[in-house]
């Protein structure tokens, strides 16, 4: 069966931004539009990401500007999904759906600015887009929010003020970047104040398969699954496991062992590095080198898994996901 596919995080928003004459249709990076068409995708969410560095919030806006002008360039192939209406009309559209996140909360507050700065600005990037799906506090590094995945610092007096600003705007929390400490300070602050947050891992693995700080342990994982979050595998080999790629099944079982049947779903995590890291090239096992590989991934796990597993990971988990948090 030639499931619906929704994939919790791309970066072909920084692509178009950062890379000399950028175009989505590039076939280089794995998210271009024609690999999505070919995927069946019918929702990718799209990061908005910049490094912690000077000019970040510009950089962050822009991106949310690159998002409303795609929209309009590519109006046949790409649908706005703002809403639960938008979502369900994208699942059956002919069209690829796309929805906005904010990897790095650094590309809406600099540094050295007033903290109420942030929340204006990231108020003009949802006005830009229309909806933001979820908002990583960092990257791999550390900001005024928090410690980054190859951090040990915690969670930061400014990365509690953006939770309480957080609450009650349907607006998710991401895992995916955060410290272990990071992770556990928020989850913190959420239960001590009774803050109305949503909790996922966008694109992550687990750490019990390979062991690497950018996937979770079983308690965070755990976590989000008895929060009714969602949990998106992440097809980068240097968290999957550099040498085998059928790890990435591996992942899947342990997912739905430790309870994730309901929450794993797709992060694949497709970028373009214009200055290639050498020690990480290949970025993508062959099977995974882009978006058109789903629909192969699910029929290699047909009998490994049980009746109606592939279609809650292709599409189901994230619509109700949605669906519970959007209302």
């Amino acid at each position: 069966m030639n499931y619906p596919i929704i994939d919790m995080h791309c970066d072909l928003l920084s692509y178009l931004e950062y890379v000399k004459g950028a175009h989505p249709f590039f076939e280089k990076i794995g998210c271009n539009l024609n690999a999505l068409k070919a995927g069946n995708v019918k929702l990718q969410v799209m990061a908005i990401y910049t490094g912690t560095e000077t000019g970040s919030a510009d950089t962050g806006l822009k991106e949310s500007e690159i998002f409303k002008q795609l929209l309009k360039d590519e109006a046949d192939k790409l649908y706005l999904v703002k809403d639960i209406s938008t979502l369900n009309a994208a699942i059956n559209s002919d069209k690829i759906g796309a929805v906005v996140s904010i990897e790095n909360a650094s590309g809406f507050c600099e540094e050295d600015e007033p903290i109420e700065n942030a929340f204006k600005k990231l108020n003009k990037i949802i006005s830009n887009v229309e909806r933001v799906l979820y908002i990583s506090f960092t990257h791999h590094g550390e900001n005024r929010f928090g410690g980054g995945n190859y951090t040990k610092a915690g969670l930061k007096d400014d990365g509690r003020k953006l939770l309480d600003h957080m609450h009650g705007k349907k607006i998710a929390l991401d895992l995916s970047h955060t410290s272990d400490a990071l992770a556990y300070g928020q989850l913190e602050h959420i239960e001590k104040y009774k803050l109305d947050i949503p909790l996922i891992a966008s694109h992550s693995n687990f750490r019990a398969m390979f062991d690497h700080p950018r996937n979770l342990p079983d308690d965070l994982a755990k976590e989000i699954i008895k929060r009714k979050g969602i949990i998106g595998l992440n097809f980068l080999r240097a968290f999957l496991n550099n040498d085998d790629p059928n790890v990435f099944y591996e992942h899947v079982l342990h997912g739905i062992k430790i309870g994730g049947e309901n929450t794993m779903c797709f992060g694949a995590d497709y970028f373009y590095a214009s200055e290639p890291d050498p020690t990480r090239i290949p970025y993508y096992h062959k099977d995974k080198e882009d978006a058109s590989c789903y629909p192969v991934l699910l029929k290699n796990l047909e009998g490994k898994v049980a009746a109606g597993f592939l279609e809650k990971m292709s599409h189901k988990n994230v619509i109700d996901f949605i669906n519970r948090i959007w209302i």
